[in-house]
């Protein structure tokens, strides 16, 4: 049984999916252990206390500075030791403390098919903004494996979505959650929950692959 953190800070519609998923079978062998939050009315610890989760918060203002939040942080995931940390619209910087420790152990889900419009400053409606602005016709989603850059990190699935002539970057940032982000996050946890990822030379393999389910 696949043991998972899902890190949160805002509405938590991608653990949503997830929660849903885990429910009707879609994600299979896993539980969500814990969901964490930097923002104590972030509404995904409402949707995570309804389904009976456990909740941990710690906001980076109320500590010293930044780096006691970053051992506070670290010192929380290492006592909860999760199988595997999944950022589900978390606008934390991972500490490359974290990082290390986890490493190959945590994935994060970026509204865009990187590596369009994404890095630094990249998240939110900034990223369809962006993508509207330079005028592509086709956007998407990406799961990823997190490493010290930012998103960075080896690929493990994409789903394209088209960009439609009258979409404003909150239309879009919409769909790209209904189409994308909400299929392959699920997917991308209970490939992982089954063994049928492995990162090999940067690269992601997956056993087994079947694009089709896109």
């Amino acid at each position: 049984m696949l043991n998972i953190a899902v890190l949160v800070s805002g509405g938590g519609t991608n653990l949503q999916a997830i929660i849903d998923a885990i429910d009707n079978g879609t994600i299979t062998n896993t539980k969500i252990g814990m969901v964490f939050s930097n923002n104590r009315n972030a509404y995904a610890l409402e949707r995570a206390k309804k389904h009976g989760i456990d909740t941990k918060v710690l906001v980076p203002a109320e500590f010293e500075n930044r780096a006691a939040f970053n051992e506070a942080f670290y010192d929380l995931l290492i006592k909860e030791n999760p199988d595997l940390i999944v950022l589900a619209g978390c606008l934390v910087v991972i500490p490359e403390k974290i990082v290390k420790a986890f490493a190959g152990r945590i994935i994060n889900i970026h509204p865009s098919l990187i590596p369009s419009f994404c890095g630094t400053g990249f998240y939110g409606l900034k990223v369809h903004e962006e993508a509207l602005k330079r005028g592509v016709r086709v956007s998407g989603a990406t799961v990823h494996f997190v490493d010290e850059g930012t998103d960075t990190g080896p690929i493990i699935l994409q789903k394209a979505v088209y960009i439609l002539p009258d979409d404003t970057a909150k239309v879009l940032q919409q769909r790209i959650m209904e189409q994308a982000e909400w299929k392959i996050l699920p997917k991308a946890i209970d490939l992982i929950a089954n063994g049928k990822v492995k990162i090999e030379d940067g690269k992601v393999l997956i056993e087994d692959y079947d694009p089709e389910f896109l």
